[in-house]
């Protein structure tokens, strides 16, 4: 586990704990115990100190009826990258395991993945998809160039990035035996 991927989501944290508590009318003590976390835990955690374990985020998440991502929800950006030694990591306190929130699907979204497989070449040119569709792609092989025209991302393996796919997009492979993960989130 990398220093690189020391990104702090104690402000996201913060911010969607308080957010997602209030929304639900909980006050700290009740979420708290609900959660079956100490209060002065789930207050540090909301003024945004303090080291959240997976496994109290997790509880917390259960205490508000909530998906675990919900927690870790970053800001709306119409293009987002995150690259392999990249992003928020929390970590788990009885294993080396950490999980890294590359994309939180929205409610009432569906969500589609395909791996997909491509050589260098012609680019796969996309036309625009239907409104409010975006694509998520993560490299697993080879070297890529992916994303809207005019803004093209280039990724090596590890790398995510997200972009609007309602415009006309593309990819292509910038070596042999390039393979990739795409998800398409349609409303």
């Amino acid at each position: 586990m990398s220093k690189e991927s020391e990104t702090s989501p104690l402000p996201a944290i913060a911010a969607a704990l308080k957010r997602e508590r209030e929304q639900a009318g909980l006050s700290i003590s009740e979420l708290a115990r609900k959660a079956g976390v100490a209060k002065s835990t789930l207050s540090q955690l909301e003024a945004g100190v303090g080291n959240p374990s997976l496994e109290s985020l997790w509880a917390l998440a259960m205490g508000l009826n909530l998906p675990f991502s919900r927690l870790l929800d970053p800001p709306v950006v119409p293009v987002q990258v995150i690259r392999a030694s990249q992003g928020m990591a929390t970590r788990a306190t009885d294993a080396a395991y950490e999980a890294v929130l590359l994309s939180a699907c929205p409610p009432r979204v569906r969500r589609d993945i395909y791996r997909i497989d491509f050589e260098p070449g012609i680019s796969k040119i996309s036309l625009p998809h239907a409104a409010g569709t975006v694509e998520h792609v993560m490299l697993l092989s080879g070297r890529a160039s992916v994303g809207p025209d005019g803004k093209t991302i280039e990724l090596l393996p590890g790398d995510y990035a997200s972009y609007p796919a309602d415009t006309a997009h593309s990819y292509e492979a910038l070596e042999p035996n390039t393979r990739a993960i795409l998800m398409m989130d349609y409303t």
